[in-house]
């Protein structure tokens, strides 16, 4: 695993939760996006890792589909945060 270059931003709430809960089921961030836009979601790989360093917002339907993937309730992406 890559160390993370910048510090994390605050455009966002999920982000580093989302990167914590990948992290630990061993899912790399090319394959997490490959399962994301299987389950419809279209979204390139830098904007996916501004999204988990917090330096873009996140939609709606990203997080739902973020949820999904993970299998987590929306709340426990918000959660600590």
């Amino acid at each position: 695993m890559k160390p993370r270059k910048l510090s994390y931003g605050d455009s966002n709430i999920i982000g580093k939760n989302v990167e914590k809960m990948r992290l630990a089921r061993g899912i790399k961030q090319k394959d997490f996006i490959a399962r994301l836009q299987s389950n419809g979601l279209d979204i390139n790989p830098t904007s996916y890792s501004k999204l988990e360093g917090q330096l873009r917002s996140a939609s709606d339907k990203e997080v739902k589909a973020i949820a999904e993937v993970l299998n987590v309730s929306l709340d426990e992406l918000f959660r600590g945060s």
